[in-house]
C-alpha cells in the first residue's frame, strides 16, 4: 500500500443492495411471496447470507492453515517483488498456478509495463559535529547523487515550514522532520494521510529553493531505527534532486544536533531507472451462473517495495483474496454474477496494473470493487462507499460477524480499484485494526511474522462471504 490509496479516499454512493432470492448450494429461506415487502425481502435474503457463511465457515474448517502455508511460500520463495524484478515475474506465475490448483476460471496472465527503478547502494554519515551513520532508505522513484554529496543541513520541522520558507538552500542538504502523528483512536484515523505528504512533496519543493538533495522523517509513528521507503513525487518543471528518508531515531539526532549548531552530512545513493520492463495482473475468475457478464472484483496487488518480503503489503492481501475465491469454490457456492480476482502490478510505484486492467476491461459491467491492501492484522470492518450500501449492508452484519467484522464503515479505498469505482463499480475493502500497520509498513520487517494465522483465516472467510453477497444482490 502507497499513498495513493489513502490520499485518494473513495466516498462514493453505491447502488443499494438488491436483495436477491436466487441462490444455489445454499439452504434456502421460506418462500417470499408475490409482492413481498423490501422487509420480507431483506429478511429472505439476510437468511440466505447466513446460510452462505455457514457454508464458507465450514470450508474454512476443513483447511483452516491452507492461506497461512500459501503465504509462507510466496514470502519465503520469492522475498521483496519489485517492479521490474525476477522475483516479481516469479511470483505473478506462481499466484496463477495456485489459481489454476484452485479450479478457478479463465486464469490468466494480461501484459502489462512497469516502471523499473533500482536502488544502488546508498549511504548517508553525519560528518560534523560527529561522525555517525544514519539508518537511510532512498525514496522510490529518486535519482542518484552520482558522486557522493558533502554539504550542511538546512533543518525544518515539517512541510509546512520548508514551503513557507524564503530562504535560499543552495548548496544545502533539506531536512524534513515532518512527523507522522499517532493513532487516533477517537477517529480511528492512522494519521497516514497527513504523515506521507513530506515523503511526496519535499523533494520538488526542497529543489525550488536550491537545494542538493533532501532527507525526510520516515513516515510512521513509531521505530526501532527502521526506515521506511514508499514512492516520492517530482512536480513538472522542477530539477529533480535526490531523496531519502531516515530513521526517527535518526531523524531526532540531526533535530538535536541541528538546535546546537552547524550540521553536515555525506549522502550518496546509487539510485537509477531503467526502462519499462513486463509484468503482469493475474485474473481468475468464478463464473456467474446468471449474470456471468456482471462483475464483483476483488483485488490486492502483487508488487512490493524491496526492501522487505511484503508480507503484511500487500501479500497478505493477494492470498486472502485467491483464498475466498477457493473458500466460495470448496463451499458449492456458484455466484449469480462472475467473481474476479485481480492480483495487479505495479501498485507501489506508478499503479501501471491498475491503469492497464481499466483500460483493458472498462467496457465490461462492473457492479462492485473491493480492495485489500491495508494488512492482515485481526478482523475490525469492512469500508462501504456511500449511505446507501451502510443501510442495506447493515442487517447483514451478523453473518460477517462470526469472521471478527465488527462493523461497516461509511468510506471505502482503493487505489488499484479506483478507476472501475470511478467509472460507477461500487466501493468496498476490507479494513483490519490498523493501529501497527504502518510501524511496519514498507520497511524490512514487514515480515510474515507480523501476521497471526487466524487473522488472515477469518479475513479470507469475510472476504469470500462479501464477494458472495455482492455477487447474489
Amino acid at each position: 500500500m502507497d499513498e495513493l490509496p489513502v490520499s485518494r479516499l473513495v466516498r462514493l454512493s453505491v447502488l443499494a443492495l438488491g436483495l436477491s432470492a436466487c441462490t444455489v448450494g445454499v439452504r434456502r429461506a421460506p418462500p417470499v411471496r408475490a409482492g413481498a415487502s423490501g422487509t420480507e425481502q431483506s429478511r429472505a435474503f439476510v437468511a440466505q447470507a447466513t446460510a452462505a457463511a455457514d457454508r464458507i465457515a465450514a470450508a474454512s474448517d476443513d483447511a483452516p492453515t491452507a492461506a497461512w502455508y500459501r503465504l509462507a511460500e510466496l514470502v519465503d520463495d520469492f522475498g521483496s517483488r519489485i517492479t521490474g524484478s525476477p522475483a516479481l515475474d516469479q511470483a505473478l506465475a506462481w499466484a496463477a498456478t495456485q489459481m489454476r490448483t484452485d479450479g478457478l476460471d479463465d486464469v490468466r496472465l494480461e501484459p502489462v509495463k512497469v516502471s523499473h527503478w533500482v536502488r544502488g547502494r546508498e549511504r548517508a554519515t553525519i560528518v560534523r559535529p560527529v561522525t555517525r551513520e544514519l539508518a537511510l532508505l532512498g525514496l522510490g522513484g529518486t535519482v542518484g547523487t552520482r558522486a557522493s554529496i558533502r554539504a550542511p543541513l538546512a533543518v525544518f520541522d515539517d512541510l509546512d515550514a520548508l514551503r513557507a520558507s524564503t530562504a535560499s538552500l543552495d548548496g544545502a542538504i533539506a531536512f524534513v522532520n515532518h512527523r507522522m502523528p499517532p493513532f487516533d483512536d477517537v477517529h480511528d484515523d492512522p494519521g497516514y494521510l497527513r504523515g506521507v505528504q513530506a515523503r511526496l512533496r519535499a523533494a520538488s519543493e526542497a529543489a525550488k529553493r536550491g537545494a542538493r538533495a533532501v532527507l525526510i522523517r520516515s513516515v510512521t509513528a513509531t521505530s526501532l531505527r527502521t526506515p521506511h521507503a514508499g514512492a516520492l513525487k517530482y512536480d513538472d518543471g522542477v530539477p529533480k534532486i535526490p531523496a531519502a528518508a531516515v530513521s526517527i531515531e535518526d531523524a531526532e539526532l540531526l533535530a538535536r544536533l541541528a538546535r546546537r549548531g552547524p550540521v553536515e552530512v555525506e549522502l550518496s545513493l546509487g539510485a537509477r531507472t531503467l526502462p519499462d520492463a513486463p509484468s503482469a495482473n493475474v485474473v481468475g475468475e468464478l463464473r456467474g451462473r446468471e449474470l456471468p457478464d456482471e462483475i464483483v472484483l476483488l483485488g490486492a496487488h502483487m508488487d512490493s517495495w524491496d526492501v522487505g518480503p511484503g508480507a503484511s503489503d500487500d501479500g497478505a492481501g493477494c492470498v486472502a483474496v485467491m483464498e475466498a475465491l477457493r473458500l466460495l469454490r470448496q463451499a458449492g457456492l456458484t455466484p449469480r454474477r462472475t467473481i474476479r480476482a485481480v492480483l495487479f502490478t505495479g501498485e507501489e510505484y506508478g499503479l501501471s496494473g491498475a491503469k492497464a486492467y481499466h483500460e483493458r476491461h472498462r467496457s465490461e459491467r462492473h457492479v462492485a470493487a473491493f480492495e485489500t491492501d491495508y494488512g492482515m492484522a485481526a478482523p475490525d470492518a469492512i469500508g462501504v462507499g456511500g449511505e446507501a450500501g451502510m443501510a442495506a449492508m447493515q442487517p447483514l452484519l451478523p453473518a460477517f460477524g462470526r469472521f471478527g467484522i465488527r462493523r461497516f464503515r461509511d468510506h471505502a479505498f482503493g487505489a488499484d480499484v479506483e478507476p472501475i469505482v470511478g467509472d460507477g463499480a461500487a466501493a468496498f475493502n476490507l479494513q483490519p485494526d490498523g493501529h501497527h500497520y504502518f510501524d511496519i509498513h514498507h520497511t524490512a520487517a514487514d515480515t510474515l511474522d507480523k501476521i497471526r494465522p487466524e487473522d488472515l483465516r477469518r479475513n479470507a472467510a469475510a472476504i469470500a462471504l462479501l464477494g458472495w453477497v455482492l455477487a447474489e444482490r
